[in-house]
């Protein structure tokens, strides 16, 4: 694998210095010359320590969940690793291995193995005048791809260059991201021509695991090592695909999710909103005036160790037992940030020279 991704989760109002956590981890990522980073704004999560942050309840919505994603070789994220720490007061910071992919070829994992494809793109770019992600996930969807959803960012970084949004302007170059899960075989058929319907700043591929779709289960939950082949620890991403007006528990889904996760013990979660996407054979599927509840995409993720994942299952499966997409990743790093100090570390082992450390 020829890429590294970086995430930060944090708080709004997280302050590193005289800037805010996030405009220090903009200005970071521009100066270590990364390739491609995106600042998403959450719209529910808590924390190691409980707290919850929504915006469904205005006197919690003061500080809610972002998360920043970066990628580029591994040799410039590590670097970018080493300095975000510093400038988060609590949070944490995960790396994970990504293939960059080539115009027709997908880097990484098996023709058997699902594929997580991320693209890359301004968010207001136009592709024979329509918004390029429409474009995209049209295509994914005509290429047979299992699902995708787009976020929609409010700073990122783009061939090195920071774009911010603004109250008043297009905001054409600002990151957004389309996220797809697929078949390898139908992810390598969007790939041929994926050009055509944008222009992606940045198309890169993950390993993943489908563990259930729609009420079925796909396979076992239970798929990460306790450690790397250094004898690091290894964390578990559980993730669950949903839509806001998709109903669970006698509420949002996604909404009991979170409540949960939080209730059993989860070191923390957060819930990212999309703008537009698709499931299995369904038709893409976004905002609408004409509902009460929107039909936006709404996305979980709960990253802890791979035994607390196997403990946070049964929460997670029977509230999916009719809906849903869970997805789960290996993650090889994980450091969190808080008051009492900072706990794990960001060392990848290298398969081909065992006990080195990047």
């Amino acid at each position: 694998m020829n890429g590294l991704k970086l995430s930060v989760y944090f708080g709004e109002h997280d302050r590193a210095g005289h800037h805010t956590s996030a405009e220090a981890i903009a200005r970071a990522t521009v100066a270590a010359g990364v390739r491609t980073g995106i600042l998403s704004r959450a719209i529910e999560g808590f924390g190691g320590r409980g707290e919850v942050h929504t915006e469904r309840i205005l006197t919690l919505s003061e500080d809610l969940p972002l998360v920043w994603t970066a990628v580029d070789s591994p040799e410039i994220i590590t670097r970018l690793a080493d300095t975000v720490g510093a400038l988060i007061p609590q949070g944490l910071v995960t790396l994970e291995r990504c293939g960059i992919a080539g115009a027709t070829e997908i880097p990484i994992g098996t023709d058997t193995e699902p594929v997580k494809l991320t693209v890359t793109i301004g968010r207001g770019h136009r592709t024979g005048g329509a918004l390029s992600y429409l474009r995209i996930v049209d295509h994914l969807r005509e290429c047979g791809v299992d699902g995708a959803y787009v976020l929609i960012g409010v700073d990122g970084v783009t061939h090195g260059i920071r774009h911010r949004a603004r109250v008043i302007g297009t905001n054409a170059s600002v990151p957004a991201q389309i996220v797809a899960i697929g078949a390898r075989t139908d992810i390598t058929r969007a790939l041929v021509d994926l050009g055509t319907h944008g222009a992606p700043a940045l198309v890169t591929t993950e390993r993943i695991r489908v563990v259930k779709r729609d009420g079925t289960h796909l396979a076992p939950i239970d798929h990460a090592p306790l450690r790397d082949p250094d004898g690091y620890p290894v964390w578990q991403l559980l993730t669950l695909i949903t839509r806001e007006d998709a109903v669970g528990g006698g509420e949002a889904l996604y909404m009991s999710a979170m409540r949960e996760l939080r209730t059993h013990g989860a070191r923390g979660a957060t819930a990212l909103a999309g703008v537009w996407g698709y499931s299995g054979t369904g038709t893409p599927h976004g905002d609408s005036m004409r509902r009460l509840r929107r039909a936006i995409p709404v996305i979980c993720v709960c990253i802890d160790t791979p035994e607390a994942i196997v403990r946070l299952w049964p929460v997670v499966d029977h509230l999916t037992h009719t809906g849903g997409l869970v997805t789960s990743e290996i993650v090889p790093a994980f450091r969190t940030h808080g008051p009492v100090g900072s706990h794990g570390g960001l060392h990848l082992a290298r398969p081909h020279r065992p006990g080195a450390r990047s």
